[in-house]
């Protein structure tokens, strides 16, 4: 006999399936992210510059729904909870990752970044949140540990001291960026709701800021073509595209399961490199990535 599967079933596996398909592509959509960058800062763009077009056209995009929202709490976040938001997470970290990027290679901040992300994540939940530790989830951060010491190695040795400076900048965003994974559990905030408010203050705070501090010439110094690379890979699909699907992964799926998408980053960001700019890794770089990896791994299981 030929076994039926029940449109529930059928419904199921279609979400899983979608589910998982919106994880991926968020996940290659940031790692296109990184890819770009030292593109970006090659054609002349500042680190801030790059920011400002990750996040500022995004809040423009984003503000109608933030007002809808309600601008008077901001949807419920809150001013100062959201400034915090804008601040461990908006443009100034991306400065300062993006920083990163003028002393060390493309493969070192594509690893550390978000390697240090889940390292700090683990360790911001067991001594915050108050969340168990257990013995594989710390084996997992060493093992990240360990990986991200091989690149450190490497900068020492092989590239030179700067480099070991812009590992450092890597780790800095990568530890803002799970602090930021905190509060959002802490405050029990919709990450879509954040990310949008951190996109509104990225509006009215950075983008005048911007002006002040650094003006616009250099972007229109700029060709319009490198710009709109800029615009459309970290504003429309590292940011909003990105954040979009993986709120839908995590509907989908459950914020257990969505939780990996992010660990596939590191390798996504190599492999698009080596793809359409034909960076070739290290074998000191496969290391630390099949150790990071591997920590990744041990992290996240249950």
């Amino acid at each position: 006999m030929t076994e039926t599967k029940s449109p529930a079933a059928g419904s199921i596996e279609t979400g899983l399936t979608v589910g998982v398909l919106c994880g991926v592509g968020a996940a290659l959509f940031w790692a296109a992210g990184f890819v770009a960058i030292p593109r970006g800062l090659a054609a002349g763009l500042s680190p801030a510059d790059i920011a400002f077009h990750r996040f500022v056209w995004t809040g423009l995009v984003l503000l109608p729904i933030v007002l809808r929202d309600g601008i008077g709490d901001l949807g419920g976040v809150g001013w100062r909870r959201g400034f915090l938001v804008f601040l461990l997470a908006g443009p100034f970290q991306a400065v300062i990752s993006y920083s990163g990027f003028i002393f060390a290679p493309l493969a070192h901040g594509g690893v550390i970044h978000p390697g240090s992300a889940a390292m700090f994540g683990l360790v911001l939940a067991a001594l915050v949140l108050k969340e168990p530790l257990t013995p594989r989830h710390f084996a997992g951060a060493l093992v990240i540990v360990v990986g991200l010491a091989i690149f450190a190695g490497e900068s020492i040795v092989s590239i030179g001291g700067n480099a070991l400076g812009g590992d450092l900048l890597f780790m800095t965003a990568g530890m803002m960026w799970a602090t930021f994974g905190m509060v959002v559990k802490r405050w029990h905030l919709d990450s879509a709701r954040a990310t949008r408010v951190s996109c509104f203050f990225a509006l009215i705070v950075f983008a005048p800021a911007h002006g002040l501090l650094y003006g616009y010439g250099n972007m229109l110094s700029t060709s319009l073509t490198e710009n709109l690379i800029q615009i459309g890979v970290q504003g429309v699909l590292a940011g909003a595209l990105a954040m979009y699907l993986y709120s839908r992964a995590v509907v989908m799926l459950g914020a257990g399961r969505a939780a990996i998408f992010p660990s596939l980053v590191p390798g996504l960001t190599l492999l698009i490199a080596f793809a359409t700019f034909g960076v070739v890794p290290t074998l000191a770089q496969l290391a630390g990535l099949a150790v990071v990896m591997l920590g990744f791994w041990l992290a996240l299981r249950r």
